[in-house]
């Protein structure tokens, strides 16, 4: 049997980092939405248009990685692996740039022009769901290093 690589598909590891991303992307997503005007600025929109395809992204893979840690059956074929890697590194670099552009908005808000965009605790949620958008992608990250260290393997 092949040595199990902690953080690839099919590993509790991996079970571990597709909770945490769902966990701070819908951390992310309830900062940003519940009780906030996001639509009126564009990077917030993408912020929550790319983390409502982590989320689903994100849960399907835990569910994966659940049944294979009872089951202790990794299913580890490369065409499966290969797309889980494509759609890892796809999500992990629009959470990036969606973590970023957030950020950057937000900062802009608190110090350029706070009293006129919006106020403090306003500002702090925004902040907050950049914070957890970059969390999340870190964890992202993680999952898609992990498995791409993994597919030379299955060759």
């Amino acid at each position: 049997m092949e040595e199990e690589l902690p953080g690839a598909i099919g590993t509790s590891a991996s079970l571990a980092l597709r909770l945490g991303q769902a966990l701070f992307s819908v951390a992310s997503l309830l900062f940003m939405c519940v009780g906030v005007e996001f639509y009126a600025y564009t990077s917030f929109c993408f912020l929550v248009t790319i983390k409502g395809l982590t989320i689903p992204w994100s849960l399907t893979l835990a569910m994966v990685d659940a049944f294979s840690v009872f089951v202790k059956r990794p299913s580890r074929q490369v065409q499966i692996v290969s797309i889980i890697v494509i759609g890892d590194w796809v999500l992990s670099f629009l959470s990036l740039a969606a973590a970023c552009s957030t950020a950057s908005v937000a900062d802009f808000m608190v110090t350029e022009a706070s009293a006129f965009f919006c106020g403090r605790k306003l500002c702090s949620r925004y902040q907050l769901s950049a914070a957890m958008a970059f969390l999340s992608w870190c964890l992202s990250i993680a999952s898609a290093l992990f498995n791409l260290w993994l597919l030379p393997s299955l060759y």
